[in-house]
């Protein structure tokens, strides 16, 4: 039987390059892999079709660019327990990006 999620609750954003790895596999997979095996509430992974980070280099999913390392953001709702107890290990596993937390109302889950 699913958990209930309502209410206030935390949103973790991981923002990545598509390129991005952890032990040799695709990053976005490893993180989406252990907040599944955490019992995450949901973790949804979503490529960006133009953006640019820290490095100030634009990256963009148009077939002309020279650029196929997209932007990902990994996305992750759960209480704010559950994200403070993964975010270690997440911290541990992105050598370059961005991680955000904030306050998300859950209006609905399920």
């Amino acid at each position: 039987m699913a958990r209930k999620l309502e209410g206030t609750q935390k949103l973790m954003r991981i923002f990545i390059g598509e390129n991005d790895k952890f032990e040799g596999k695709p990053l976005y997979k490893e993180i989406v892999g252990l907040c599944r095996e955490k019992g995450i509430s949901g973790a949804t992974v979503m490529r960006g079709i133009y953006g640019y980070g820290r490095s100030s280099i634009i990256h963009s999913s148009r077939t002309l660019a020279l650029s196929s390392d997209l932007p990902i953001i990994v996305e992750v709702v759960d209480t704010p327990e559950k994200i403070d107890e993964i975010l270690p290990e997440i911290e541990k596993m992105v050598d370059h990006g961005l991680i955000t937390l904030e306050l998300a109302h859950v209006i609905k889950y399920g």
